[in-house]
């Protein structure tokens, strides 16, 4: 949609300055070694935004206007810490629960997770800054407005996070077809927990994987071998609120 995103290097400096919440910023791969770039560069790079570069086709989709070789999308939603919404939990009383998702592409399955995360009492969605769901108005449609309500956090580096979550003493389950533990079997007690959902095409990456201390799989019954991510992901969450509902 049209207003998701602003184009042009003056533009998008001024909107960076201005504090606007920045989803991404596409810049076309003509722009790489460009000296009349390197300002707004280095701006994007001082806020830790997004930055991806693209064959100047793909903004030109985007756009017919006068792009100039740069394209930025705008959140609807702030952005925050993750480490921050833990400790607001347990400043709370509350015990934490993430939903990680890696490489959750389709914006109508992320508004879905979403929407269930919030319903189930997540305290935050974690997502890498690359490989993931533009966060729009289509994102905030799809989720209900659950957008509006659950803290989505970004992170360069989605295993290097989880690493350093697991430090603190969150526990990290997986959520993988791989898995010889059955969904039914895992041991969801009242310890901090990340779940974490991977994408339909390959489910969690390798890297990601070897963060989980334990991974658990959804029995299947059918001819079909597989859900959908994000049916599969509310069915994870709610059997997780089964579990510490009934200690």
């Amino acid at each position: 949609m049209k207003e998701d995103y602003i184009f042009g290097v003056h533009p998008i400096s001024e909107a960076i300055l201005a504090g606007k919440t920045i989803d991404k910023v596409l810049m076309s791969r003509l722009a790489e070694g460009d000296t009349s770039y390197k300002p707004l560069i280095k701006l994007i790079r001082e806020n830790s935004l997004t930055l991806t570069y693209v064959p100047s086709e793909k903004l030109d989709r985007i756009t017919r206007k006068n792009h100039q070789g740069v394209v930025a999308y705008l959140s609807p939603v702030q952005f925050a810490d993750i480490e921050d919404v833990i400790d607001n939990a347990f400043v709370s009383g509350r015990i934490p629960f993430i939903l990680a998702l890696d490489r959750i592409t389709d914006v109508r399955n992320f508004g879905a997770m979403v929407r269930s995360a919030e319903c189930a009492g997540a305290d935050a969605i974690l997502v890498p800054t690359k490989g993931s769901a533009q966060i729009g108005s289509d994102a905030v449609k799809t989720s209900a407005g659950a957008l509006h309500h659950l803290p989505v956090c970004k992170t360069t580096n989605l295993a290097a996070m989880l690493r350093k979550l697991k430090s603190a003493g969150l526990r990290i389950v997986a959520c993988s077809d791989h898995s010889s533990l059955q969904l039914h079997e895992g041991d969801f007690s009242d310890e901090p927990i990340v779940l974490v959902i991977g994408s339909e095409e390959d489910g969690i990456s390798d890297d990601v994987l070897r963060m989980a201390d334990t991974s658990i799989k959804i029995p299947m019954y059918g001819q079909i071998a597989s859900l959908n991510a994000s049916v599969a992901c509310g069915i994870a969450l709610y059997e997780i609120v089964r579990r510490r509902n009934s200690l």
